[in-house]
């Protein structure tokens, strides 16, 4: 079963510590320690969105891991629990880890139609910022009711290359939803801030297929959604391209040339 390490900052190194704080402004972790037996892990699972298979989107974050110097950002459907903004301001230590849907992607999402990239999002304390030049977050561009106006993002570092692993198992029966009742974790939970609850059943279905940590806000909602340039449906011709490449093709994708910088008064709030 994968376990977190004990210390955030001796895992990643004090330079690359350093390079983190001061590029998204974000709280040490090295400020706190969880104690034993309160791990926090945001588990979410993963399969094809917008359009692109997993295998391509693991391959384009890795682009835009390398690009960010370890920083990416995974796009989720779900708002976070209300406990996400506490713990990205203390700087508590979570663990990102990805694991393959057991079901087949929806067709909507293997065929969605039109996508959207998201341009900006709320930081911890309410502000609307732009997305960082490297960061390329999309998804269909309707929903179930209709346009969507928002969606969300796990803002995530690793210092390894995104490989999809496997054999390493996750139990999520070990974890409880954090903050509200500590509910089990639910079948319908795509992506879920959870919170040791014991050393789990044994035996998973799951692996821990991608493993990552928070930085910055954690986890964050989005806004200012564009549909994507044509040439988006050449991602795939890039996925093995140049960093360089890489943020000039995000550029185009999320027509940054009509991209303004918000004003100071632009307010929001952290769901």
């Amino acid at each position: 079963m994968w376990r977190r390490a004990d210390s955030f900052a001796g895992l990643i190194g004090k330079k690359s510590m350093d390079s983190i704080e001061a590029r998204w402004e974000m709280p040490s972790p090295r400020k706190t320690v969880s104690r034993m037996g309160e791990d926090y892990v945001c588990w979410s699972r993963m399969q094809a969105e917008a359009g692109q298979a997993l295998e391509a989107i693991v391959r384009r974050k890795e682009l835009e891991r390398r690009a960010g110097r370890g920083m990416f950002c995974w796009g989720v459907g779900n708002a976070p629990a209300v406990i996400t903004g506490a713990l990205a301001r203390l700087g508590e230590p979570v663990a990102a880890v990805f694991s393959i849907m057991k079901s087949r992607p929806k067709a909507v999402d293997v065929n969605p139609g039109r996508i959207v990239a998201w341009r900006r999002y709320f930081d911890v304390d309410g502000a609307i910022r732009p997305m960082p030049r490297h960061v390329l977050v999309t998804s269909r561009a309707e929903s179930a009711s209709g346009p969507k106006s928002r969606h969300f993002a796990l803002m995530c570092w690793s210092d390894k290359p995104l490989l999809i692993q496997h054999g390493e198992q996750f139990d999520p029966a070990a974890y409880r939803n954090a903050g509200g009742t500590g509910a089990p974790v639910g079948a319908s939970q795509v992506t879920a801030l959870l919170k040791r609850a014991s050393q789990g059943e044994g035996a998973s279905a799951y692996e821990a297929n991608l493993k990552a940590w928070l930085v910055a806000a954690y986890w964050v909602r989005l806004t200012d959604p564009i549909d994507c340039s044509p040439e988006f449906s050449c991602i795939d011709d890039l996925t093995d391209g140049s960093v360089d490449e890489w943020l000039q093709f995000v550029d185009r994708a999320r027509h940054e040339s009509e991209l303004a910088e918000p004003s100071h008064a632009q307010q929001g709030c952290l769901l």
